[in-house]
């Protein structure tokens, strides 16, 4: 399988210098395997949790498993969380930075056990399926960046429309990307999500009604790019508010989807107040979906959710190693005025984006982000509609038009 160049490796390298645990978190197949085992060197020693035996040692003593170890690459460490404390115990006696590296296919820092027992000598860094940059092996993704310092991203080079369908629908699995037709990668999605219901739901929680999780995702499916309403998806699959509300945790736990916040300021009381629901690969969503690249490209409605979410999923990827830290959510309030994203940096300033899966953009669509410039005032830097043209166009003072493409291209 082609090997990728990832952006997270840097991180990972600074953080070993002056952190004891440096915890690599991310969906199953994204690659984590691969980019961990590329720093069990030296005294630094590869174990994973996948390996039965090994999972058994670690479970049946985990301080004797964790004694003596000097340096180690852990592999898949939720699936035995108990050694987190002999983890713990080992670095408090020995305070060398490096001392491990652990990844997991679950948020580890929503496990209390984590939040318990490595608070302050853990460092987490996300790692995502391929970003477009990664995949097109270009450093110049600085979106992010360009963005809060005031300048336009713009893109070096836009797609044709059936190219960017066929890139959204394809994902960023690399597994999923070895697959040569459309039928086999959505094969491979769908049997992707069956090993991570069976495999890794049970290292989560343990829940009630676990046949039910594959129906109420592939109803969240149909969600995606929405308003969450708990009600509505619980009661399409004969679920309690409280225990759909569960589950989908689950499912956020374990990188499958993402609820994103409303963003509004203190004195707002018209903003909407509920969570938007979204998918983190837009390969994943297509596959449950269904859609077939015939069927996208012959109605531009079906491919405006999934766009949504591929532009999610790219946004979060910069986010992870942009010089900024932000926060992404949205914006809705009872007037419907909306904007997709409002990326919101450590000092307060914020960036709206709009996505639209049109090929020209006009003044009336930028509605949204006016309504948001004039309620955030002097901390709005500028809003973006990125969208399916090749031309990067400036409406009006802090408002722009931009290809999608800019999110990797620029």
């Amino acid at each position: 399988m082609r090997t990728y160049s990832r952006h997270a490796e840097k991180r990972i390298q600074t953080a070993l210098r002056d952190t004891r645990v440096v915890a690599l978190n991310g969906p199953r197949q994204s690659g984590k395997t691969t980019l961990a085992r590329r720093f069990a060197r030296g005294s630094r020693i590869y174990l994973t949790l996948d390996d039965r035996a090994t999972l058994a040692a670690a479970k049946s003593d985990p301080v004797a498993f964790i004694r003596g170890i000097d340096r180690a690459v852990i592999d898949e460490v939720q699936r035995a969380p108990e050694i987190l404390l002999a983890i713990k115990r080992s670095v408090d006696e020995d305070k060398r930075p490096g001392r491990f590296l652990v990844t997991g296919s679950a948020n580890l820092l929503t496990l209390a056990t984590v939040r318990e027992s490595l608070a302050g000598r853990v460092e987490s860094i996300p790692l995502y399926p391929l970003a477009q940059s990664e995949l097109n092996r270009t450093n110049s993704a600085k979106f992010i960046d360009k963005a809060f310092a005031g300048r336009v991203p713009t893109a070096k080079s836009a797609l044709k429309d059936e190219d960017l369908i066929h890139l959204v629908s394809s994902g960023g699995y690399p597994e999923a990307l070895t697959r040569k037709t459309e039928r086999r990668r959505q094969d491979w999605y769908r049997a992707y999500l069956d090993a991570i219901i069976e495999r890794d739901v049970p290292d989560v929680a343990a829940i009630a009604k676990p046949g039910q999780v594959p129906a109420l995702f592939q109803v969240a499916a149909q969600y995606a790019s929405r308003l969450t309403n708990l009600s509505e998806i619980g009661r399409s699959v004969a679920l309690d508010h409280k225990t759909t509300e569960s589950y989908l945790r689950i499912l956020e736990q374990l990188f499958l989807l993402r609820r994103i916040q409303p963003w509004s300021r203190n004195e707002l009381s018209r903003v909407v107040k509920t969570p938007k629901l979204h998918f983190l690969d837009a390969g994943l969503l297509t596959a449950m979906r269904g859609y077939s690249l015939k069927r996208l490209q012959t109605d531009r409605n079906l491919f405006g959710p999934l766009l949504e979410t591929f532009v999610f999923s790219e946004l979060l990827k910069i986010a992870s190693w942009s010089n900024e830290h932000v926060a992404v959510f949205h914006y809705r309030d009872r007037d419907q005025y909306e904007v997709d994203f409002v990326l919101e940096n450590a000092a307060g300033e914020i960036i709206g984006i709009e996505v639209k899966a049109t090929a020209s953009v006009t003044r009336g669509d930028f509605r949204g982000l006016e309504r948001l410039a004039s309620v955030a005032g002097s901390v709005f830097l500028q809003g973006i509609i990125l969208y399916d043209g090749e031309q990067s166009l400036s409406f009006a003072d802090k408002l722009h038009a931009t290809p999608v493409a800019a999110l990797w291209t620029s």
